[in-house]
């Protein structure tokens, strides 16, 4: 009897292993999709946002004297000098040199111009490069100059997350914030996540009774409202937007038909500012909060407030008592994806939005495609990322908590 019960655990074993690859083997494909389309991506970014080499493939003596400047307070030696000399002349040969500009006008106001003029003005030899070097351009007498070379000579750097929270270091390696005038991306994405828990708000506000009316309907009525749901879904997101435009300009639809009620003398200022970019990205993530309550919604049984009515609570505390805890699912579900799709977005903003109304998005396309700083877009996308995850770990021991509290 023991041997037949231990033979059928090995068969029950082994039927088990076999149905665990058949799984695995059928979900096989979507991983390999996730991990090209999303972890090497995500995982390239933040590899970009502390991995830099670009000085230093132009400058690659310069990269490697520097590493020998143990004394940061003083000026480098002759040695470092002399390098930079012989960088200089090389990369002016092999028109090398703005790369070495680019990257150095990222860390150095008027980078740019520094090493051009250093370039043009070198001499063809000199006693002592160091001298030379500082009479053609006295700049490089200042040692926190010499510091951000030291930043930016890589392979790894701070420079990039460090900007990208208003943050910099001094050539002894002190962290100091910048200047107030040169502070802005701690502003930028305290906007990003302000524009994003308003349109949350405005979204859950809109779409919870909408919701409630689908889920009580009968479902003749429900279903044709729900395709008017979907229906944005279905139209292109340019489009939606550039309708917005026409709708809420000056001389727009909404002017006019407020002007007709008489609720406004002359038109207001709709578009492009945080007025267009609240409407527009309301309605674009409207379906998305709307979903999710529906479909919890759906689940409530009408049981539950009539019990609670039956039991002597009036219409609206059993409401609040009874069926809005009983939502607390769909609220959340919902509430976060229109959160984390509105951290996102980027062209909304860019069109309906005004200058001050710009989201970490736009900074971050800006650096890809616009300059060319591969390094500060990545930074900026793993701040956003970074303080995304914060927030999704933050809201998931809340509503830990407060589900055991109610079981």
């Amino acid at each position: 009897m023991s041997i037949a019960a231990t033979g059928l655990k090995a068969e029950l074993r082994r039927a088990e292993r076999a149905r665990k690859r058949r799984a695995f083997l059928l979900v096989l494909p979507l991983l390999l999709f996730l991990i090209v389309t999303f972890v090497i991506p995500i995982g390239d970014m933040l590899r970009r946002s502390v991995h830099d080499t670009e000085l230093a493939g132009v400058w690659p003596r310069v990269a490697q004297q520097i590493g020998d400047w143990e004394n940061r307070s003083r000026l480098p030696d002759e040695a470092l000098f002399a390098a930079l000399a012989a960088d200089l002349a090389e990369s002016r040969e092999n028109r090398s040199l703005a790369t070495a500009a680019r990257r150095l006008n990222y860390a150095i106001d008027n980078g740019r111009s520094l090493v051009f003029g250093t370039a043009r003005k070198l001499p063809d030899s000199a006693g002592s490069w160091k001298q030379a070097i500082i009479e053609a351009e006295p700049r490089w007498g200042d040692v926190e100059l010499w510091g951000a070379v030291a930043q930016a000579s890589g392979p790894l750097t701070g420079f990039y997350l460090l900007q990208a929270l208003d943050l910099k270091r001094t050539a002894g390696g002190d962290i100091v914030s910048v200047p107030s005038n040169q502070a802005v991306y701690v502003d930028i994405l305290l906007r990003t996540f302000t524009v994003s828990l308003v349109v949350t708000l405005l979204c859950l506000a809109l779409g919870f009774p909408v919701a409630y009316l689908l889920a009580t309907l009968p479902t003749r009525l429900a279903n044709p409202l729900m395709i008017l749901v979907l229906l944005p879904f279905w139209t292109s997101l340019l489009v939606r937007t550039a309708a917005w435009i026409v709708l809420l300009q000056e001389q727009g639809l909404v002017n006019e038909a407020m002007i007709w009620l008489g609720l406004i003398d002359q038109p207001v200022r709709l578009i492009y500012n945080r007025i267009g970019v609240y409407v527009a990205m309301t309605h674009v993530l409207l379906p998305f909060m709307i979903l999710p309550l529906y479909a919890v919604m759906k689940g409530i049984s009408p049981a539950y407030m009539r019990a609670a009515t039956s039991l002597g609570a009036s219409p609206t505390r059993a409401f609040v008592k009874v069926y809005l805890p009983l939502t607390a699912p769909g609220i959340a579900a919902g509430a976060l994806l229109v959160f984390i799709l509105a951290l996102g977005y980027y062209i909304t903003p860019a069109l309906v939005g005004g200058a001050a109304d710009q989201m970490i998005s736009y900074f971050i396309a800006f650096y890809t495609s616009d300059t060319v700083n591969w390094g500060m877009a990545a930074a900026l996308g793993a701040v956003l990322l970074t303080a995304t995850l914060i927030l999704y770990a933050l809201y998931n021991r809340l509503s830990g908590s407060a589900g055991m509290r109610v079981g």
